[in-house]
């Protein structure tokens, strides 16, 4: 694992593959993940590149692979998942997997084919039998000793000129029976009526168990009809209803013998297709069960060999046509493991001229690379997720491992809170190599991924919830509280101290509701609580005051700390990139600036901790006061906090002054003067350096050579500045915005840092709101089913808490911790405006295909 301070340190090399070991090379390089690639046919269309007929075969190998495990899903066969990923396959074995698998696929689809038409015909014939069972009931009179159905209208009442009535008397009665689905019985019969004019009788009656389609395979409710007719033109509109809806028409038998015979001969197919039907699926599955046990070795195969060829598009053939030439970029820890890789590819695909590589130099900025682990991974994708770190600049992941959790704490102190997310995450780590939390949802998953994060953030909670003195909303007393009661007597004083301190008697005790505890009375205070705040703080009236200005106090120190030490980063890459000058005219005057104001706000907070004990906190000036009074210049003087503390003042306001001009022109200035051929202090370039592209400086820091160390007296080197494309007046403006940002930012940010008091407080107090609507409640209740009560309130306050106070407002501290970190803090040395190193490595690829082709 590298370092989390700075990304890892790249090269831009070159690769020369020979035509015939590249595929095998590439193949050993994808194990490995050890380069990015760099598409050197930009220009050139996907369509036109040399290796698109082998992309195109591998497409073809996924669909077919995708078909096999549908159909294996469809079977319900289990899809075994290997362990181990299984190499790409070499070149010579490709058309026999794919000749193999294309004969797979053509014998499943004329099984399958051969199956759904068993079926159907199964389906077909098991309506007809249904529907002969229940017509039987339909028709009590046998149609051949009726052939003059006389149920017409009188002559008398039509006319004799009529045609269709003169055809109506010889007309003889016809039957179209089937079933219908039930949701269009209803429109079916209304059709029937309007277009047959009533010369049809329809009969009906619904199945007792419900049919499964034979052409969607849904299982519905039918009805079986039968229609009786006269004359063959009402049986042709009746037919081409029955088309339109849908229904299923079979043969009407006309005798009972001819029923009989239809219904034995029914029974006799259904059983030989159940026969044919079982045989063919047992082969079905035998065929599948026998693919099922190859084809997570052909997807993964299928996918790392397209893989290969995406990269063998991105390089380029010399003009011989025999080598291909990548270019890639490479960490320099790796550069050794890559030639082993090429030597590696070689000797497997037999070669006699081996692969090789060799670095080339570049002015472009390289892709960020920073090695984590699966604890630090959390971490770093919390800063990425703000922006990629430019190459070589100091990464925040590594300090952000111990404030996040911290300033998330600070918001959600509790003890009993935070151990309850503590257990949590710690139960993730436990089981974190069970499959089943690997392929959670999305929202177990994200908890999975943050498993670390989430047990820091609970153990740092539980750490600050000793400090708050917090648990559950309650205070824990474990080594005794510094507040002794008793001492407040006045039978345990003497007469002096009676007339000078306001003390107790029975009276005050019996008349006063409310009792304050004077500490400058002797043995009233005993000492400072061990550990946090002192649990007697619990019961005082005035608690929340306490507690508001003990957090506020907190939030602030802490807020100006954490940013200082971001300003205190930004030295670090100043140093790394060679600039020091941006050390004397930006880092220097920004520190200045931040700790002459609200570095000496929090040395009034600390020394008036120190200074003024419980005797003298009345005559202690307020630090608010002092801290306008700084910059108001009062007429009248006040006492202040310490002897000299005006000239102190003045001098830090006349810093802030000084440093305010230095941080807007300093920078522009000096690249002026360079810019006019002066020597520079500070500014060296050691041979071939890599470079960021991150701001206007690095026009005026590039000139057209490099200045080798020692070419100068100077500690560093110096060069003189001859870039033609200078722009003073953007240099200018670039600096005045940046140091208007930060001067107001140092205001701004300073009082954001307050969320963490008021979310602190907020927590604190609507956890207290729960504890006393609910336990406080049920607690109270004296009865004989008081306990009975009790069981169902401490169910309701559980729930509560883990979705109220742990979720919800574990999710508002989460997202406060890190708006404190992407704005507040890092803005101060993090561009975070670099690309991520994306190997070409096989881990990438995805081996859950069941989810995938499905």
């Amino acid at each position: 694992m590298g370092s989390l301070f700075r990304s890892e340190t790249m090269c831009l090399a070159q690769l020369f593959l020979q035509s015939g070991t590249a595929y095998e090379c590439l193949s050993a390089l994808g194990e490995k993940g050890l380069v990015q690639f760099r598409d050197l046919n930009q220009n050139v269309s996907s369509f036109q590149r040399k290796f698109v007929g082998e992309v195109k075969r591998c497409e073809e190998l996924e669909r077919i692979l995708a078909y096999l495990v549908q159909e294996i899903n469809r079977a319900d066969i289990p899809l075994p998942e290997g362990e181990t990923s299984p190499p790409a396959p070499p070149v010579k074995q490709v058309l026999e997997m794919q000749e193999q698998l294309q004969k797979l696929e053509v014998e499943l689809r004329e099984v399958t084919k051969n199956k759904e038409k068993l079926r159907k015909n199964l389906l077909e014939l098991i309506e007809y039998t249904h529907m002969l069972r229940v017509t039987k009931t339909f028709v009590k009179r046998n149609v051949e000793f009726e052939p003059t159905y006389e149920e017409f209208p009188p002559l008398e009442n039509d006319s004799l000129l009529d045609y269709s009535c003169m055809q109506r008397l010889g007309a003889k009665l016809g039957f179209v029976s089937g079933l219908i689905n039930q949701g269009k019985v209803e429109a079916f019969e209304k059709m029937l009526w309007r277009v047959c004019k009533g010369y049809t009788i329809v009969t009906y009656a619904e199945l007792d168990e419900p049919l499964e389609d034979p052409e969607t395979g849904e299982v519905i409710k039918w009805y079986v009809f039968l229609i009786s007719f006269w004359g063959e033109q009402i049986g042709h509109k009746v037919k081409k209803i029955c088309d339109c809806y849908h229904c299923h028409v079979y043969p009407y038998p006309n005798t009972a013998e001819e029923r009989k015979e239809i219904q034995e001969g029914l029974n006799t197919r259904i059983q030989d297709l159940y026969t044919v039907l079982h045989k063919t699926e047992d082969y079905l599955r035998q065929v599948l069960c026998k693919a099922a046990e190859s084809v997570y070795s052909h997807v993964i195969q299928v996918k790392k060999m397209k893989a290969i060829y995406h990269m063998l598009n991105m390089c380029s053939f010399d003009v011989t046509n025999k080598c291909l030439i990548a270019e890639v970029w490479c960490p320099e820890a790796d550069l050794h493991d890559l030639r082993r890789a090429l030597q590696e590819g070689s000797r497997e695909s037999g070669a006699t001229i081996p692969s090789f590589m060799n670095t080339i130099p570049t002015k472009e900025t390289p892709p960020t690379l920073i090695r984590t682990n699966k604890f630090t991974e959390g971490f770093q994708n919390i800063v990425d997720a703000y922006g990629v770190g430019s190459y070589r600049e100091v990464n925040p992941a590594l300090f952000t491992i111990i404030t996040f959790p911290f300033l998330f704490a600070v918001m959600f102190g509790d003890f009993g809170h935070g151990f309850v997310m503590f257990l949590f995450a710690l139960l993730l780590v436990l089981n974190e190599n069970h499959p089943r939390l690997n392929q959670s949802q999305e929202i177990m998953r994200m908890f999975f991924n943050g498993r670390y994060i989430l047990l820091l953030m609970g153990l740092f909670s539980v750490y600050t919830g000793l400090i708050y003195n917090d648990c559950f909303s309650k205070s824990v007393n474990l080594f005794g509280s510094g507040w002794n009661v008793s001492a407040m007597y006045s039978s345990g004083h003497g007469p002096a101290e009676r007339g000078k301190m306001v003390l107790w008697n029975d009276t005050i005790v019996r008349h006063s509701r409310v009792l304050q505890l004077d500490p400058s009375v002797p043995g009233v205070f005993q000492g400072p609580y061990p550990l946090g705040i002192d649990p007697i703080w619990n019961l005082a009236t005035n608690r929340l005051t306490f507690l508001n200005s003990f957090k506020m106090k907190m939030s602030v120190i802490l807020g100006i700390i954490h940013m200082t030490f971001g300003v205190i980063l930004g030295v670090f890459n100043h140093l790394h990139f060679r600039k020091k000058f941006n050390i004397y005219l930006v880092s220097i005057p920004e520190l200045l600036f931040m700790l002459c104001i609200f570095g000496y706000l929090i040395f009034m907070i600390i020394y008036k901790w120190l200074v003024y004990s419980a005797e003298t906190s009345r005559v202690a000036p307020s630090i608010l006061i002092e801290f306008i009074n700084m910059f108001l210049f009062p007429a009248s003087g006040t006492n202040g906090l310490y002897s000299g503390q005006e000239h102190v003042q003045r001098l830090l306001l006349a810093v802030t002054a000084l440093s305010v001009p230095v941080l807007f022109l300093g920078k522009p200035l000096f690249l002026l003067w360079l810019h006019n051929g002066r020597s520079c202090f500070g500014v060296s370039r050691s041979g071939y350096t890599l470079i960021r592209k991150d701001s206007e400086e690095e026009v005026s820091l590039l000139g057209s050579q490099d200045i080798e160390e020692g070419n100068n007296q100077m500690e560093d080197g110096c060069r003189e500045m001859t870039c033609e494309e200078f722009n003073f007046g953007e240099i200018l403006m670039t600096q005045v915005i940046h140091s208007i940002e930060y001067c107001l930012g140092c205001i701004s940010n300073t009082a954001s840092y307050l969320r963490l008091w008021a979310l602190s407080l907020a927590h604190a107090q609507l956890s207290d709101v729960l504890w006393t609507m609910l336990v406080r409640v049920g607690l109270r209740v004296d009865t004989t089913y008081g306990v009975l009560l009790l069981l169902p309130v401490i169910a309701l306050f559980a729930v509560l808490t883990i979705f109220i106070l742990l979720i919800m407002e574990g999710l508002s501290a989460f997202l406060h911790a890190i708006r404190l970190h992407w704005v507040e803090f890092q803005n101060k040395f993090y561009v975070g405006a670099g690309t991520k190193f994306v190997p070409f490595s096989f881990r990438l690829l995805s081996s859950k295909f069941s989810d995938d082709m499905a």
